[in-house]
């Protein structure tokens, strides 16, 4: 099977705004896909679905061969939402042994995600004395622990200084080397270069998806940021 998610005629209504309007999309197997818009546009709504914790309206959302929130998944899945996810009155290291026990997995795995994460000097610290970065990590070790063939990252690397966005993401690219499929958001556009597909979208409409050189010369741009822009005018011209 080459698909991870599969996502057909999607919708997903909030009171009476439609957040997704009749959404399609499919994110392959193994790779590192880049979810981008500005907020309000259905990023974080369409993530929650892909995990099975959004009420939909219409449409079908298929992850790794079975429907989106099927019981099978809940092993297979690691998700960081943009608040942090774990328990502050444990320690990073306390936080990531726990969850790694939920897979059965020992200290080794649980110490190997809080490196990866580089919270290893902060490993005895209690969450609720963190940084709001090192809690974003610390959630992030936990998301990874269990060495999930879906991970899905809301913002993963806001508030992340440099040094250490280029590290996660060189994890990713290693997670998806080994066979882990990524879905990230994302508003920073060096990030965006560094996926293998991405997926734009604008007001619950995907107004692209493609590589980002496909993105690129669709847009007649070499400049992602402009290609963008260059995108989300062209549609607004067609919708108008």
């Amino acid at each position: 099977m080459d698909t991870a998610i599969e996502v057909t005629g999607l919708v997903v209504r909030r009171g009476k705004k439609t957040v997704l309007d009749h959404f399609d999309c499919a994110v392959p197997r193994g790779s590192v896909t880049g979810l981008l818009g500005p907020s309000g546009s259905g990023k974080t709504t369409l993530m929650r679905t892909v995990v099975g914790v959004q009420v939909v309206a219409a449409g079908t959302v298929t992850v790794l061969g079975s429907p989106a929130g099927s019981p099978v998944l809940r092993s297979k899945i690691g998700y960081l939402t943009q608040a942090p996810s774990i328990y502050a009155d444990l320690t990073v290291r306390e936080n990531a042994r726990y969850f790694a026990s939920l897979y059965r997995l020992g200290r080794d795995a649980a110490d190997n995600a809080v490196e990866t994460v580089g919270l290893t000097g902060a490993a005895n610290q209690l969450v609720a004395d963190l940084s709001g970065g090192q809690r974003s990590r610390a959630s992030l070790a936990c998301a990874i622990v269990g060495r999930p063939e879906l991970l899905v990252l809301d913002e993963p690397t806001v508030g992340q200084d440099p040094v250490l966005r280029d590290e996660l993401w060189a994890h990713f690219r290693r997670m998806a080397a080994d066979g882990t499929t990524v879905l990230v958001s994302s508003h920073v556009m060096d990030e965006a270069n560094r996926c293998d597909r991405l997926l734009l979208i604008r007001e619950g409409v995907l107004i692209a998806d493609d590589t980002p050189a496909g993105v690129k010369k669709a847009a007649g741009s070499d400049d992602l940021d402009q290609a963008f822009l260059n995108l989300i005018r062209a549609h607004e011209k067609v919708a108008a």
